[in-house]
C-alpha cells in the first residue's frame, strides 16, 4: 500500500490536493513550496512536469509550464528535487504530466526513478486506457505507483467503470469538458454529473478538479467526492508571492475555512 492508498484508506472526506509547476515561479521553489504545502494542511502533493504544449491546460497553468521551462527544469532535475524534497515530509506526491516526456524517458526507468525518488503515483492526461493496460500497467504498479485517470462530462458510465476496474487510487473527476482554469461556483449541469458519479458507488475514490478555487467551490466539491484539487488559483498566488509561507498557509485556510 503506498501513501496514496493509505490516505483514501484513512481519510474518505475534505482531501485537499493541490497541484503546482516544478521549477515555478523560480526553477529551486519545487521543495520549498511543498514543503509549505504540508505544513499548511495540504494531504495531497501533485508537481507537473513542465511540457512545451499541456492540451489539457488552461491560460495560467500554460504560462508556467513555459517559465519552468525557460528556467531550465527537466524531468531529470524534477526527479533529484522530489529525492530531496521526500525526506521532509511524508504526504503522497503525484507527478502530473503528459506522455511524450515520459516516453522520451523511457517508461520503465522513469517508473523506477520515480518510485526510487519517493513518488507515490502519476497522472498523464494523453495515456490512452487501452494502452496503458496492455503495455505500462504492470510496469507502473511492479514499482509501487498509482495511475489515475481522468474522467469527464462527457465520459460514458461503460468507460467510468472500465477505467474503475483499472485504477489502484483514486480517479480524477474533471468538472467540465474544457482545459483547466478557476471559477466562481459549479452549475447546475455540473452539480447533477456529480451526482451521477456518487451514485455510481465506484471502487474508487474520486476527486474533483477543473474550477475548484475557493471555499464555496471546494465544499461543494467535497459534497460529491473525497474531496477536490486546485492548480490554478494556486499558481495564480505563487506567481505574485513575496512569501511562500504566509501565502501559502492562507490560501489552504481560505480553501478549507468559509471565514478566513
Amino acid at each position: 500500500m503506498n501513501r496514496i492508498q493509505k490516505l483514501f484508506t484513512e481519510k474518505q472526506s475534505n482531501i485537499l490536493s493541490v497541484f503546482y509547476t516544478a521549477g515555478f515561479p523560480n526553477l529551486k521553489d519545487t521543495g520549498t513550496i511543498a514543503q509549505h504545502l504540508e505544513l499548511a494542511g495540504a494531504d495531497i502533493i501533485e508537481i507537473g512536469i513542465p511540457y512545451s504544449d499541456p492540451i489539457a491546460d488552461g491560460p495560467v497553468i500554460q504560462a508556467s509550464n513555459k517559465t519552468a521551462l525557460d528556467n531550465g527544469m527537466t524531468l531529470v532535475k524534477l526527479l533529484q528535487q522530489v529525492r530531496e524534497l521526500r525526506s521532509s515530509i511524508n504526504v503522497p506526491l503525484i507527478l502530473m504530466g503528459y506522455l511524450n516526456p515520459i516516453l522520451q524517458y523511457g517508461v520503465e526507468k522513469f517508473c523506477k526513478d520515480a518510485a526510487s525518488a519517493g513518488v507515490d503515483g502519476v497522472i498523464l492526461p494523453d495515456m490512452p486506457m487501452d494502452e496503458y493496460q496492455t503495455e505500462y500497467k504492470s510496469i507502473v504498479e511492479s514499482h509501487g505507483l498509482s495511475n489515475t485517470f481522468l474522467i469527464a462530462p462527457t465520459t460514458s458510465e461503460k468507460r467510468i467503470r472500465q477505467i474503475d476496474d483499472a485504477t489502484n487510487g483514486f480517479i480524477y473527476a474533471v468538472s467540465s469538458s474544457s482545459t483547466t482554469g478557476a471559477q466562481g461556483g459549479f452549475d447546475l449541469e455540473q452539480e447533477n454529473y456529480f451526482k451521477k458519479l456518487k451514485a455510481l458507488k465506484l471502487k474508487n475514490p474520486f476527486l474533483i478538479g477543473f474550477g475548484v478555487s475557493n471555499n464555496q467551490t471546494f465544499s461543494k466539491a467535497c459534497e460529491f467526492a473525497s474531496g477536490a484539487i486546485v492548480g490554478s488559483a494556486f499558481i495564480s498566488l505563487l506567481k505574485d508571492s513575496k512569501d511562500f509561507k504566509a501565502d501559502i498557509q492562507d490560501f489552504v485556510n481560505r480553501l478549507r475555512n468559509p471565514k478566513s
